[in-house]
Parts: structure tokens; sequence; C-alpha cells
């Protein structure tokens, strides 16, 4: 299978990232037949905005059915729910990918539900890309374009020819696919991902329990206060089933950067501080320049 023979793909949730995958495929390639299956009012702007062809709600059998590729962009504990009845109902010698922001628990259950015996295959996957906004509204053709996306799988599933296909999809709507495995990616995600948005949520939460009548300190905020905050309008309902999936991993790394803000504590007033602006200054280059 080539990535030009993938004529029917379903894709489970057409909010931002399914429907920015929609979107990409609309852009990138040609002669796709696109199935989305979501609430009826999301599904409905989805076809009516032309972003998919056909849209479905309830029960997952006419959605899935014929479907090559399926491309599940659903919360954690959703698609965690839906797998068994994905594997029972899917077409033969299908495809099945997630875009979930945890690996290891999907993994494990997959493995159980598509392993030996089964002709379908899945694939987990997470694209690194993303707004602080949800919803098909803000869904964009681009948002994969020059951002990694991670995929979990093993070396003979990696030349599945199923696989090549995909991977050929990733590489034409922008994409840069990068192979590890479930745990190493919670691991990485936890400290670059995951870290980040709760000590925003943190601060953020910390300056607005220090607000006071006049709007201060908030109201001296330049930019800079904004860039950094940036995550911090996630809503909740987007991260309850990433946090809870990666608790082990972020509970360490809460833990780890307790003591990096102790440190820095310590040697406020001290030029030692110097290393730490510096080396903050070098990943802040090294990130620029991925």
């Amino acid at each position: 299978m080539t990535a030009h023979l993938v004529n029917r793909v379903t894709i489970l949730g057409t909010g931002l990232i399914g429907g920015s995958f929609a979107l990409a495929l609309r852009k990138y390639t040609t002669d796709i037949h696109i199935t989305g299956w979501d609430r009826p009012e999301v599904g409905s702007e989805a076809q009516s905005s032309g972003v998919i062809d056909a849209s479905f709600f309830g029960e997952l059998g006419p959605a899935l059915e014929d479907a090559d590729l399926v491309y599940i962009a659903l919360p954690i504990s959703a698609t965690l729910d839906l797998l068994p009845e994905i594997a029972r109902l899917v077409a033969p010698n299908a495809l099945i990918t997630d875009a979930c922001s945890t690996k290891v628990r999907i993994a494990e259950d997959a493995a159980d539900l598509f392993g030996e015996g089964s002709t379908n295959l899945f694939l987990g996957g997470h694209p690194m890309a993303g707004r602080e906004l949800s919803g098909i509204a803000h869904a964009d053709a681009d948002l994969f374009r020059n951002n990694t996306y991670a995929l979990i799988g093993t070396t003979s599933e990696q030349h599945d020819p199923r696989v090549s296909a995909f991977v050929k999809i990733l590489e034409k709507i922008g994409a840069r696919p990068l192979w590890l495995g479930a745990q190493q990616h919670d691991y990485a995600v936890g400290l670059a991902s995951h870290l980040p948005q709760l000590a925003a949520v943190a601060l953020a939460s910390f300056l607005y329990d220090h607000l006071d009548e006049n709007g201060l300190p908030i109201t001296l905020a330049g930019p800079g206060l904004r860039d950094t905050l940036r995550l911090a309008g996630s809503p909740y309902s987007t991260w309850r089933d990433i946090v809870l999936t990666n608790k082990e991993v972020l509970s360490a790394a809460l833990d780890l950067f307790a003591r990096r803000l102790d440190d820095l504590r310590e040697r406020i007033a001290s030029r030692d501080l110097e290393a730490d602006f510096d080396a903050a200054n070098e990943l802040y280059k090294l990130l620029r320049s991925l």
C-alpha cells in the first residue's frame, strides 16, 4: 500500500486535531474520501464547511465501514473506551492510529485488541502540535507542518505497507515523523509538554489570587507574561486525561522542578544565577532552531 492507495479515511473526533488532519488531507492529498464521527452539531459543521465528505454520530459501525485508515482524535478516556468497539467493527486490514497525548496505557490496550490473530494494525501516534483553543473553528491545514509527529511501533510495524502509507501522508502534510517507545514518549512529553502546562497553570492561578482592586499586578504586565502564560488558556477538560495517565512521570518531574526553584531561591542574590540564565538561553536557542 502506498500513500495514494489510502482512499477512505475515517476521523473519530473532528475538533482541533481531527479537523486539522482532515483539512491537511484536503490541501495536500487528492482523491481521499473523508468520513467524520462526532457529536451531531460538530459533524454537521465539519461537513457543511467541506472539511469532511460524510458525517456520522452515535453507532460507530457506519462510520468505520470500508475505512482503510481510522484516525482517532478523541480524549484519552474516550479512546480507551472505544478501542474494543473499533476492533470489533473496523474493516479488515485497516490501519488504526490515534493522536492522544500519552501512549503507554493506549499501547497496552491496543496490543491486546489488535495483536495476534487480528488482520488490523494499530499504530500509536501523537502530533506535537496544538493550540490553547480547541474545536473545529480553530482547525488549520498547516497545524502539523514543521512539527514533530511521534509514532509508537515496533521495527516490524514500521515496515508494514499500511504504516509506510501513513508515514508518507504525514510527510505530505509537512509533519516530521519520529519513532520512539511508549514509555520513552510519555517521559519526554511529561517534561517537555505536561510540566510546562502545569507550571503555566500554577503561575497564572498564583497571579490571579494576588489581583488587587485595581487589577495589579496584571495591569502592568507586558507581552512577556502573555507569551509565558499562553498555555494557561487551555481548559482542564483537555488536560484531565493527560495528567491522570501520566501522573507518575509528572509527579517526579514536579518534585525535580520544585527542587530547582528552591535552589534558585537560595541563590537569588548571588551571581551564580548567571549559569542558570546561560543554560536557559542555550535551551531557548535550541528550541528556536527546531
